[in-house]
């Protein structure tokens, strides 16, 4: 996408792109923001009719048009119920950038904010695994519980007092110490794949990735993870930093010997949704234009991958029975939407033996997570997370699977927060265990 001085990001995009929406409505009832509030304007096919005007000239940028678009999930369930194929992640994503680049929203705190924590916090990972690594021995010191036994955050401002409550729970090892950069199967070897740790996963979801490395040697998969990856700049291309995001990509595809990986593995699904993209951010790059068409054509994501290549039905004969368990399946925003999966991680499920799948009443409406929702919108988001806690409480499992990060922090906290106990999973995790039950 190019634009010419003067231009606005909106203006630059491909006209027709603006013009698929035709306002038929369908996707309002699939839009937790629409649903809400009953108002246009917070409905795709509303901000789709401000991003046109804007483009059009017709309405300039302004604060309240900012405040709209980051209103909105990005849960990309109109994608999936419009009937006309619009591309709602381009142009969400393309707005975002245009408020940036405009300034509309800027404030000092805002500005300050987003530099330490999406330019310097994400970006230099060494201060990313101190600051993990500090907030980990917080944690397992017991300082954290006494300070809240306490009533101590009683004396942070109302703002950070909620925030703390979202404080993650830290692994003690991360993924370049669970898993060897490579790693090859006992038996015939199918293809070598790429592992991606991730960031966030990385540090608080560690064990999904030493669980996804299991399983790919189990499919007879060699498995080579790059050390020191840093963060996929999905976090910035969701939050119209794009110069930052397009930054991240070239790193992150720089870490990977492109010609000796057959497929690259992702098990985070908003990080996916962004990574296969990558063709689109860098298209105008002539340096990595085509190395980020062939990381497009190889990312997969795990659930995805493993029914591509027929894993799950080898799975009953190879894997365990549980002692018997019902788990239900919350379809995480950008795997089901954004990257049309929504099959293959049931496919899994149904395919381990002793798990009995029992189907999520809405499963595929958004859990409220949504990137850094929860803390920029945090009452939008604990109804939202609210609403789909008690949905799966009325499934009767003791165990909901989804596959982002985001969720699982989401729901793991919704249900502290409610007292309910509540076994909060990666598929991959269900699968990793059958198989080590064997």
């Amino acid at each position: 996408m190019k634009t010419n001085p003067g231009q606005n990001l909106l203006q630059g995009l491909d006209y027709s792109v603006l013009q698929q929406c035709m306002h038929c409505g369908m996707c309002l009832p699939t839009c937790p923001t629409y649903d809400a509030t009953q108002l246009e304007r917070n409905s795709p096919r509303g901000r789709i009719a401000l991003m046109r005007a804007i483009a059009d000239e017709r309405l300039p940028v302004t604060k309240s048009f900012g405040e709209e678009m980051y209103y909105c999930l990005g849960c990309l369930a109109c994608e999936s119920a419009c009937p006309a194929g619009v591309d709602y992640t381009h142009l969400f994503e393309t707005a975002r950038a245009e408020i940036e680049r405009s300034g509309v929203l800027d404030t000092p705190q805002r500005t300050l904010t987003r530099s330490l924590i999406l330019r310097h916090l994400f970006g230099h990972r060494l201060l990313l695994h101190g600051v993990g690594r500090m907030l980990y021995l917080y944690q397992a010191s017991g300082l954290q519980s006494l300070v809240r036994r306490l009533g101590l955050t009683r004396l942070l401002p109302k703002r950070l007092r909620e925030m703390e409550t979202l404080t993650p729970t830290v692994r003690a090892r991360f993924s370049d110490q669970l898993i060897h950069e490579t790693e090859t199967p006992a038996g015939t070897q199918r293809l070598t794949v790429g592992m991606l740790t991730g960031c966030v996963q990385d540090m608080l979801y560690s064990e999904i990735n030493r669980d996804t490395v299991d399983v790919l040697l189990a499919a007879g998969c060699r498995v080579i993870t790059p050390r020191g990856q840093l963060c996929c700049g999905s976090l910035h291309g969701h939050n119209g930093d794009m110069e930052q995001a397009r930054i991240f990509a070239k790193k992150l595809i720089n870490r990977f010997d492109l010609a000796q990986v057959d497929i690259i593995i992702t098990n985070a699904a908003g990080c996916g949704s962004h990574l296969k993209h990558y063709d689109r951010l860098l298209a105008d790059d002539p340096d990595f234009a085509e190395r980020a068409r062939l990381w497009s054509a190889k990312l997969r994501d795990i659930n995805e991958f493993l029914v591509e290549i027929g894993f799950h039905k080898d799975l009953p004969a190879t894997a365990l029975s549980s002692p018997g368990q019902a788990v239900t399946y919350h379809e995480a925003c950008h795997l089901c939407h954004g990257q049309k999966i929504s099959a293959q991680p049931r496919q899994l499920l149904q395919a381990l033996p002793g798990v009995k799948l029992r189907e999520l009443p809405e499963s595929t409406w958004c859990c409220g997570s949504a990137g850094v929702y929860n803390i920029t919108q945090p009452d939008q988001s604990r109804q939202l997370a609210e609403r789909k806690l008690a949905n799966i409480l009325k499934t009767g499992c003791g165990t909901v699977a989804t596959a982002n990060p985001g969720c699982l922090l989401q729901l793991e906290k919704i249900a502290e927060t409610q007292g309910k106990p509540l076994r909060v999973v990666h598929p991959i995790t269900l699968v990793a265990e059958a198989l080590r039950r064997r």
